[in-house]
């Protein structure tokens, strides 16, 4: 009857705190990423760490490799061992590894080997937090608001790099370049460290402790929700019996029959997962690593001015999943995830054009992109919504992982070559064609969305992928 109690309930400030408590992830990966793209070129200054520009260059791609080894490792533990356990060791691991590159002392082979080595630690750490948490917060959330919350919680994204964005630009410009660089990598630590209590006196999630045969935990953490929401004034009304499943735990999976059921008996979910994750990520990767280039290039904004285009930038792909996001409960998935990819993918060609006419300066093409990402931030944040949903509960985590590491990988293609389009702006023939791919690669994600969507919204995990382990009748 767990699933049943779960979705019953109606929103208190339980589910408050357990979403500042875990949504925090993704802001403290878009900090990450913003914090870094803006501190690499400072590392190349005398007067801190004296980097070259293939070492500045290398410290993203480490962080990236990262992120999918944390993925796919903590993803598999937090099948094997439960998601609170692990939504508390990723972010120790995060906490960790940024602290320590603060420490950096210089640039001989030990220190950047030591950069690097914290990089990875850290990139782990937030490969681990996509897994472990989706997985937590879609499987305590009502089955009512897990589309809206879902992607308004992966939207933070971008509220992350607004605050690395303005945290940077302070850091960097108005104190010693030495300190700067150092505290700008603290400011997701001192974030962690305020959460960090906060996830401990979260329950265990009740699903994954049924499933691992754990009855009497897995009441007692229920029971420990619904107290929370009755406290806050809700009288529960009466669980329809009719909505129970029966289950019997079976043993772990691991990533080769992970990869059998993905591809043997879920072929047509998994097409479907990986071609909304590869598209939204080669999309995102190639405009956001490039928007400094084209402003400077193409526009001619300082180099110094340009990072303060991505906070507008960022308050479009912010905006958008918290005004949309509850459509997708509403209209439903397929209508919602199929519209955004497809209108964010017309809207590019149309900016293309108008790019490559020459009628854009840097105030409208910063615009043009966040009307653009105001859809497609909806989409991409959707698409991480989808691969937690639509697979058992058994492997959930994995799934996730699974997709999130390759989405990364094809994500990983879009900065090279979109850096080559650009190369010293004087060829914009060049960038329209790469625009125009890149409408295409969205277009893709929506028309696969049309064809092979599922309907979760407002349905129970069970009911949208049925248990491994439940027995059949």
């Amino acid at each position: 009857m767990i699933p049943a109690r779960i979705d019953r309930l109606n929103w208190s400030p339980f589910h408050t705190r357990m979403i500042l408590a875990l949504g925090t992830a993704w802001v403290l990966d878009g900090l990450e990423i913003t914090i870094a793209s803006a501190i690499g070129p400072v590392l190349q200054e005398q007067e801190t760490l004296h980097l070259s520009s293939t070492a500045v260059g290398a410290i993203a791609t480490v962080y990236l490799l990262g992120e999918v080894f944390g993925a796919l490792l903590f993803g598999r533990l937090s099948d094997a061992l439960g998601r609170k356990n692990l939504f508390v060791i990723t972010l120790g691991v995060y906490l960790a590894g940024n602290a320590l590159t603060a420490l950096t002392w210089g640039n001989d082979a030990w220190a950047i080997a030591f950069l690097y080595l914290t990089r990875f630690i850290a990139g782990a750490g937030i490969g681990g937090e996509y897994a472990a948490i989706n997985s937590a917060i879609d499987e305590m959330m009502p089955a009512k608001y897990r589309g809206r919350v879902d992607i308004g919680v992966n939207g933070t994204y971008w509220g992350g790099a607004i605050l690395g964005t303005l945290g940077t630009f302070v850091l960097l410009n108005h104190m010693d370049l030495n300190l700067g660089w150092r505290l700008g990598f603290l400011i997701g630590p001192v974030i962690g460290a305020c959460i960090w209590n906060l996830r401990r006196h979260l329950p265990e999630s009740p699903r994954w402790l049924i499933m691992h045969g754990r009855e009497a935990e897995a009441e007692a953490n229920i029971r420990q929700i619904e107290q929370a929401v009755e406290a806050s004034g809700q009288t529960l009304a009466p669980v329809d019996e009719s909505k129970a499943i029966e289950i019997r735990p079976t043993r772990p999976h691991g990533y080769l029959s992970l990869l059998r059921v993905l591809f043997k008996e879920l072929p047509q979910r998994s097409i479907l997962g990986a071609t909304l994750m590869i598209t939204q990520s080669f999309l995102y990767n190639a405009i956001f690593f490039t928007y400094t280039l084209v402003l400077t290039k193409f526009y001619g904004v300082d180099e110094k001015s340009a990072p303060l285009y991505l906070i507008a930038f960022a308050a479009g792909n912010l905006i958008g999943p918290l005004t949309i996001g509850h459509l997708f409960d509403v209209i439903g998935r397929r209508k919602m995830i199929a519209g955004t990819y497809l209108l964010s993918a017309v809207l590019l060609a149309i900016s293309a054009v108008l790019f490559n006419a020459g009628v854009l300066n840097a105030i409208t093409q910063t615009i043009a992109w966040c009307i653009i990402f105001f859809f497609a931030s909806a989409g991409a944040s959707a698409a991480y919504l989808t691969v937690s949903e639509i697979f058992p509960l058994e492997i959930r985590a994995q799934a996730i992982a699974v997709f999130f590491a390759i989405a990364q990988c094809f994500g990983a293609i879009g900065p090279v070559f979109y850096g080559w389009l650009i190369g010293e702006g004087d060829d914009p023939g060049k960038l329209f064609i790469g625009y125009l791919i890149g409408a295409g690669v969205m277009a893709i994600g929506g028309i696969v969305e049309i064809f092979l969507g599922v309907d979760a919204e407002g349905k129970s995990l069970e009911d949208v992928a049925t248990p491994l382990s439940a027995v059949t009748r």
